[in-house]
């Protein structure tokens, strides 16, 4: 097993650089950092990290509290996060909850003792959360020192603006009021029909707590009144309920009605590909891991992150 020692000799520096290099500390030359990381990948040194804890009087190890029930973004935010987090030396613990409750216990554990900082991803109920070495992530609560939000607003106008562009003028929407942003939502959506001087048909609005396929039952079952040829979403799993259930009133996707997901492309076998928002939760996961080493005193504050037009080819031509 390779030792820092080893290390040392092979990118001929000295052991005080070595740890430096490893624990992310500022004032080394970056002809020296990039010689430590040449030779740690070569010798697959793996620093040990209670030493290191002990040393730095920092774990080096990020908590991640995943509080959504959408797997396929959960999946590429910790593939992002870790990928990230990795190339800092940094590691990642992971907790799930989906309750207040369960987010606060696991925030209790990940912060005593176990965790520098924590993220918390996705909570679509209030946390009151005020501490510097928290940070939520697409959280319903935005009032707190350091939080990441999705510019839901901004999507919903964009979305809409696209598929008036494609000739789709009478879209409906169906966002239950439970994902956290219905506010931010319809405001983009009132924005959109406004400037393109279409009138706002409360019937075609589905936000409350009634589910993506009970919302859509009532538009199609009312179709001769409620006359639709585009369906906004709030993500690909959402899309995924709805494609099928659309397939079996015989109404073709995209031909009939273009389905939008807010918040994630489908790439799906025997799936329609829709046009969608997406984020990247790469760019995203750089920015928070830039922000965890370098944060002394400073906060992070209230950042407003904004999604991708994603548009399938089929819909292009």
């Amino acid at each position: 097993m390779s030792t820092i020692n080893d290390v040392s000799r092979l990118a001929g520096v000295s052991k005080a650089t070595v740890s430096r290099v490893l624990s992310g500390s500022r004032g080394v030359k970056e002809a020296s950092r990039l010689a430590v990381l040449k030779a740690v990948e070569e010798l697959n040194y793996r620093p040990n990290v209670i030493a290191q804890s002990l040393l730095s009087q920092s774990t080096g190890c990020i908590g991640v509290i995943c509080a959504q029930d959408n797997i396929n973004q959960t999946t590429a935010y910790l593939y992002a996060l870790e990928k990230h987090l990795s190339q800092s030396q940094k590691h990642l613990l992971l907790r799930f909850a989906n309750t207040k409750a369960g987010v606060m216990s696991a925030l209790e554990e990940l912060t005593c003792g176990l965790c520098d900082d924590v993220l918390i991803i996705g909570a679509r109920f209030p946390l009151n959360i005020n501490d510097e070495n928290v940070i939520l992530v697409d959280c319903a609560e935005s009032d707190t020192l350091n939080s990441i939000q999705f510019d839901h607003a901004f999507a919903a106008e964009t979305a809409c603006n696209f598929l008036i562009s494609q000739g789709r003028r009478q879209i409906a929407l169906i966002h239950p009021d439970a994902r956290g942003s219905t506010d931010q939502v319809l405001l983009g959506y009132k924005h959109a029909l406004e400037n393109n001087f279409l009138p706002f048909n409360r019937n075609l609005v589905f936000m409350d707590d009634t589910s993506s396929s009970v919302a859509l039952q009532v538009l199609l079952n009312n179709a001769t009144t409620l006359n639709f040829n585009a369906l906004l979403v709030a993500d690909e799993q959402e899309a995924q309920r709805v494609i099928p259930q659309l397939q079996a009133f015989n109404k073709s996707v995209p031909g009939d009605i273009m389905v939008f997901s807010l918040a994630g492309s489908l790439h799906l076998p025997g799936v329609p590909k829709i046009p969608a928002i997406e984020y990247s939760m790469d760019a995203m996961a750089a920015r928070i891991v830039a922000w965890l080493n370098e944060k002394t005193q400073s906060v992070l504050g209230s950042c407003v992150v904004r999604g991708d037009l994603i548009i399938p080819e089929m819909i292009k031509r």
